[in-house]
């Protein structure tokens, strides 16, 4: 009988680790020995080491604990008898992580991350499911040179296209249009897609001064000029529609362009791609005009990310915008 690979388990945390303390809500509690024990026939398809990374919830992760960990998978990935890796990480932020491990790690072994939307003593915690899932994608043999993905009910989704879309269903991680990569069958891991081109960043540090600006009816300028006067070295807009914002915004995206500090357009839709198409004052074509980027297909969040790579390479002017619109697959 031939050898199962061997995957290592990173815990950070999250749902997944945490229970109820009557009068306060859900904490994180318990290591990576008390989950993995609640999990039944992992030994049909992996021999497992545990590592005990944190126990964060999802929103404690900062971009230094997410270098930290970057780090730390490469580096453990590069011991030879480690088949892939897989870990787990609070749902609030898990897109996030993923799509940023996406970017920066060298490993082309497995990695998946995974977590839990119940709690360790909910009667109907999902746990043990979605971290056999896991451990099952990360020991497939298509699993390999695929990118970071993510296993969530029985579902395998790319690390660029995957999103909480429900505050807490089982099933609430979605891929939108791009839809899941694979399913967890009882008789094995099944890709629907061949892998395709992976959007990548030579760095493993964020620069963490990126601003978030959400668009909304009379929203203006204010929150622009606010991140400006606190440092902001980049900014990303969570526009509507297209890539279209309130004409009131328009002179705080004019002051980000004058002092060279990159304006990235994303949108507050889930699906669909921001594009330069209306030419009314604040729409995408006079954004256009001043400099702005356009995520394409990158939600608001993930754009943001990706700006904080590339700032943290390096990067700058007009090898941003390539970044997000030039490159085959990077962000459409």
């Amino acid at each position: 009988m031939s050898a199962k690979p061997r995957i290592l388990l990173l815990f950070t945390g999250g749902t997944i680790s945490m229970t109820i303390v009557p009068g306060r809500g859900a904490i994180p509690s318990r290591g990576g020995r008390e989950i993995l024990a609640a999990v039944k026939g992992i030994e049909a398809h992996a021999e497992v080491e545990i590592e005990d990374f944190d126990r964060l919830p999802g929103p404690h992760w900062t971009p230094s604990r997410m270098e930290d960990l970057a780090r730390e998978i490469d580096r453990r990935m590069a011991e030879e008898g480690l088949a892939g890796a897989v870990v787990t990480h609070g749902t609030d932020t898990l897109e996030e992580t993923a799509f940023f491990l996406d970017l920066v790690l060298n490993t082309r072994k497995p990695v998946v991350l995974t977590g839990a939307m119940k709690t360790f003593d909910d009667p109907v915690w999902d746990g043990p499911g979605n971290l056999l899932a896991a451990i099952r994608t990360a020991a497939a043999p298509d699993a390999a040179g695929r990118g970071v993905l993510v296993a969530m009910d029985d579902t395998v989704h790319a690390a660029r296209h995957v999103e909480k879309g429900h505050t807490e269903a089982f099933s609430a991680f979605t891929s939108g249009d791009a839809g899941p990569v694979a399913i967890v069958d009882w008789d094995g891991v099944h890709f629907r897609v061949a892998p395709g081109p992976r959007l990548r960043a030579a760095t493993d540090r964020l620069e963490p001064e990126v601003a978030l600006v959400p668009t909304g009816i009379g929203v203006d300028s204010r929150p622009i000029r606010a991140a400006l006067d606190d440092g902001a070295r980049g900014i990303v807009i969570e526009a509507m529609g297209r890539g279209n914002v309130p004409p009131a915004m328009i002179d705080g995206v004019r002051a980000a362009r004058d002092l060279n500090v990159p304006v990235v357009i994303a949108s507050r839709c889930h699906r669909g791609r921001t594009a330069p198409r209306y030419g009314y004052e604040g729409g995408g074509s006079t954004l256009r005009d001043l400099g702005v980027v356009f995520s394409g297909g990158l939600p608001a969040s993930k754009a943001r990310i990706l700006l904080m790579a590339l700032l943290g390479a390096g990067t700058r002017g007009e090898a941003i915008r390539e970044a997000f619109e030039g490159t085959p697959g990077a962000a459409c």
